[in-house]
């Protein structure tokens, strides 16, 4: 019962947020200069004001803003994300095709960076060797300085071009038919580089969130207690002070999702990564407001999905978080 209303409070919460996504995303998109019919009336070379206005009455952008605006709002209640012009497909179509993959790179890295940033931040609070710890500290720091595109060129040059280790791009090999193992094993060649730069970033977060957050614990009047009372030091680690700090590192990684789905645009544009990266950035370039229009709203409900998943995770762990989200 505490679990659903805990559910219902959180969804009811959502509903203003997905509501300000949508009016926000509609007018800042429709405030940009240029559309479509710009961009097909450029790839010709030239166009007649005629030809022009003919094809922004087949776009509908000859429409008043607020009647765009509710035609919009009605397509979006009735589960309809609209028509793509530019790839002349339904759009929902359009990011059911590509949505798999992006879920598979950004759950991919987000796991490595959380569980790896996770152990290295444990090891590097706890560590009596000096030298570890300051080599996972800059570990971090190499992390937090290296930009995510030169990172993914520069894997590209070494593993790729001067070693020959890996494919430079795409999901799988193009023109192959493998089934079964040999697919998951060529998967998973095509996807260590683009995972490995795009979780490399946020792993140095984790780590220093992790290496604060146990030597907090550490000092904390529950962990003296318990070595007052004679426990060894790995069952104050593992028993009483991990469990304590890895909350933040839980709440964190939910709000991290939307950074790490901006951030697998580059990724995905760098390694031809087939995914909702790529089809954002077309559709950027190529005006198609309700492509991305699509893509912003289901990003932005994914977005949302994660971090009530996050909040069900922290409440699990702690059955302090009541419904409205602070420790009781």
């Amino acid at each position: 019962m505490k679990l659903l209303r805990f559910i219902s409070t959180r969804l009811f919460q959502a509903l203003p947020l997905a509501l300000m996504v949508v009016v926000l995303n509609f007018f800042l998109l429709k405030a940009v200069p240029g559309d479509l019919a710009d961009v097909i009336a450029g790839e010709a070379g030239a166009a007649t004001p005629e030809f022009m206005a003919q094809l922004r009455s087949q776009f509908g952008d000859d429409q008043p803003l607020l009647v765009q605006f509710g035609q919009y709002v009605k397509k979006i209640l009735s589960f309809d994300l609209g028509w793509s012009f530019r790839y002349n497909d339904a759009v929902a179509h359009l990011i059911l095709e590509r949505l798999l993959a992006t879920v598979l790179l950004m759950g991919c890295a987000s796991l490595l960076a959380v569980v790896l940033g996770t152990v290295l931040g444990i090891v590097s609070a706890v560590t009596r060797r000096a030298w570890l710890s300051r080599a996972i500290s800059a570990l971090a720091t190499l992390g937090f300085a290296t930009p995510g595109f030169w990172l993914a060129l520069m894997v590209v040059v070494l593993f790729t071009i001067r070693l020959g280790w890996l494919p430079s791009g795409g999901m799988t090999e193009m023109g192959a038919s493998h089934t079964g193992f040999a697919y998951l094993i060529d998967l998973g060649k095509h996807m260590l580089m683009p995972v490995g730069c795009l979780a490399f970033s946020y792993l140095a977060l984790y780590i220093r969130l992790m290496h604060d957050a146990v030597r907090d614990a550490a000092l904390l009047d529950f962990v003296r207690t318990a070595r007052a009372k004679g426990s060894s030091r790995n069952r104050l680690i593992w028993r009483h002070i991990v469990p304590y700090a890895v909350l933040p590192v839980v709440g964190l990684s939910g709000l991290q999702f939307g950074a790490l789905l901006s951030g697998a645009i580059t990724v995905e544009t760098v390694f031809a990564w087939p995914g909702l990266g790529q089809l954002a950035l077309a559709a950027v370039t190529s005006r198609d407001i309700n492509l991305l229009l699509g893509i912003l709203f289901v990003s932005s409900l994914f977005v949302v999905a994660v971090n009530l998943l996050t909040e069900l995770l922290l409440a699990w762990l702690d059955p302090r978080i009541d419904a409205t989200g602070s420790r009781t």
